[in-house]
């Protein structure tokens, strides 16, 4: 395989759960090599699932399998002033330190950019927090869920209508996407080291990549609009933008701008002579009669299953999307083609793809997560620690 773009760069996943690790996921994607830092025994608790496995599969936490892929694991007890010396010393050939421990836990582990800067002029320490590193709450705890989804309006406007109750967020479905801006500083900051040699102090909150989200509505309330959740779909204001049950029960989701020629061909995909009723002859009528519109398509709609629908629409060079189902992803054409997933190397499962690619660049083929504390020795050796010092430190507990 080629030189990958970050062969050679060391990166010290010392964080827990998604954001801040899957930021080194994607860095490993590309050739760095990751040591995840976890305590002894059970490790990460993100390795952990909350719920039971519906169904058969792993054990585990499946998300683990997609944020600890690539990395190398060492189990260490943080909370000793041993185990604080370990970590030292390899930060000071590490290239980048992520973390997303509360501030208050970085300073009773001895990992604040205070205590580790010093030890490397060259380390990139990336922060990750749940509410940024200033204000009355940049000490408290936050997940995807609470800062991400809730906090930045998200949770408030994505339900239908406001008599509805706020929707829940999926696992990861903040933490992902955050991690990306995580990535991003990272990267920023190697690039300014090239130019420089220093490295720097650098970080991002699920609290600001809430409102990077939720950018368009956000704006739209500080230039002093009223935003409100959108009405339930029977009461859209655009027939054309909503979403459609078929015969199957699958589900369509229309994304056909207003253009009267779009209009006409849509009409044509339909097959219905109803919808030349006068009151849908103009974007503008339409809108105005988006409620009798509705229960009409979705009469219409209900006559072919989706994949029909699908290869009607297709032909016709019309805007749409196909509502997945989570058990046809694994089988999609598109997706697999385009690398969205891609198999571990020991072909074990596929996993998900980092969104992001270079030209002439191979990502490294994912290897399988690490037990806890899988290279802990190996990880020491490279350190420079002999066979006496190792064994020394897992007789204390140290390292696991």
């Amino acid at each position: 395989m080629a030189e990958l773009v970050f062969d050679g760069l060391k990166v010290i996943d010392c964080a827990s759960f998604i954001a801040g690790p899957a930021a080194a996921t994607v860095m490993s994607d590309f050739g760095a090599e990751v040591i995840k830092i976890e305590p002894p025994g059970m490790g990460d608790a993100y390795r952990r699932r909350a719920q039971p496995p519906v169904g058969p599969g792993l054990a585990g936490n499946p998300g683990f399998v997609l944020d600890g892929r690539n990395k190398k694991s060492l189990a260490l007890d943080l909370r000793r002033a041993e185990g604080q010396a370990v970590l030292y010393r390899l930060v000071t050939a590490a290239d980048v330190f992520v973390t997303n421990y509360p501030p208050p836990v970085r300073r009773r582990l001895g990992i604040t950019y205070e205590e580790l800067a010093p030890l490397n002029e060259r380390l990139i320490y990336a922060s990750f927090t749940g509410y940024g590193e200033t204000g009355p709450e940049a000490d408290k705890p936050g997940f995807d869920a609470t800062a991400w989804w809730a906090r930045s309006g998200l949770m408030h406007l994505v339900r239908a209508g406001e008599e509805a109750s706020p929707a829940r967020s999926l696992p990861g479905m903040g933490d992902h996407p955050s991690a990306m801006g995580t990535y991003g500083a990272i990267v920023t900051a190697l690039y300014q080291r090239e130019r420089t040699g220093k490295g720097a102090y650098v970080g991002s909150s699920l609290l600001a990549n809430g409102l990077w989200a939720n950018g368009c509505s956000v704006q739209a309330a500080l230039c002093g609009e009223k935003v409100v959740p959108q009405p339930p779909r029977e009461r859209g204001v655009n027939a054309l933008r909503i979403h459609y049950r078929c015969r199957d029960n699958r589900w369509i989701l229309l994304s056909i701008a207003n253009d009267e020629w779009r209009w006409d061909k849509f009409k044509a995909c339909m097959g219905s002579s109803t919808l030349d009723d006068p009151r849908f002859a103009t974007h503008a009528l339409r809108e105005a009669n988006a409620r009798a519109l509705i229960p009409i398509l979705d009469t219409i709609f209900a006559t072919r299953d989706q994949a029909e629908w699908r290869r009607i629409l297709d032909e016709a060079g019309l805007i749409f999307g196909i509502v997945a189902d989570m058990d046809e992803i694994a089988d999609d054409e598109q997706i697999l083609a385009s690398e969205a997933l891609v198999p571990f190397t020991d072909g074990s499962w596929l996993t998900v793809n980092s969104p992001l690619w270079i030209a002439g660049q191979q990502k490294l083929p994912p290897r399988p997560a690490p037990t806890v504390g899988q290279h802990s020795t190996e990880i020491l050796r490279e350190a420079g620690y002999s066979a006496a010092e190792i064994r020394t430190l897992r007789e204390a507990g140290i390292i696991g």
